[in-house]
């Protein structure tokens, strides 16, 4: 039986790499869903997610041997997500994958069946939070917050017949937290 991709997407700031580290430290070990690791061109310890972190050059050449089954860039960085979601799709797993709305018709080229969940929030909250991760200077905190305005701000729009949920994430991170949950577990209806 094949497993289902779930593609979390969000203007930066809304809080996706908070509501993913909530579920996975929410879900337990055995709910069969497994969060893809992102391959970034960043530092480290540049903050936020925990990353798996590379040059330029080496994501060059990773692309370029079929390492990744996604690969994007955006913010002057360089994402993948490694092939190994392939493999536990073909083991019947849910796979989460923190993606790009920019990358999404791509992604939907490569995998047609997966389930978008939209983390939303109010725009006046994003400034505030990029700050307080302090990953970014000010020129690239509105830098960032000028790119997501491109791609239609904290309410993107899912492209018709894709399978989405929408998540706010203006309150209390363990109400969208157990959202995200719910749909991740398939007791939320998408």
């Amino acid at each position: 039986m094949e497993g289902r991709l779930v593609y979390v997407v969000g203007a930066s700031g809304v809080g996706k790499d908070s509501l993913l580290n909530y579920a996975r430290g929410h879900l337990p070990p055995d709910a069969g869903v497994r969060f893809a690791q992102r391959w970034i061109t960043r530092p480290a310890n540049a903050g936020g997610e925990a990353h798996r972190p590379l040059s330029a050059e080496e994501f060059a050449r990773m692309q370029a041997a079929g390492r990744f089954a996604m690969a994007w860039r955006a913010n002057g960085n360089a994402y993948g997500i490694d092939s190994e979601i392939r493999t536990w799709l073909g083991e019947g797993q849910t796979v989460v994958v923190s993606g790009s709305r920019e990358y999404l018709p791509r992604a939907l080229q490569d995998f047609p069946q997966l389930v978008v969940v939209n983390i939303t929030a109010d725009p006046a909250l994003l400034p505030g939070r990029l700050e307080r991760r302090a990953r970014e200077v000010p020129v690239e905190i509105e830098r960032r917050l000028k790119r997501g305005s491109q791609f239609g701000g904290p309410q993107f729009a899912i492209p018709l017949g894709v399978k989405a949920v929408e998540i706010r994430n203006d309150g209390a991170p363990e109400v969208a937290g157990a959202a995200l949950i719910s749909v991740l577990s398939g007791s939320a209806p998408v």
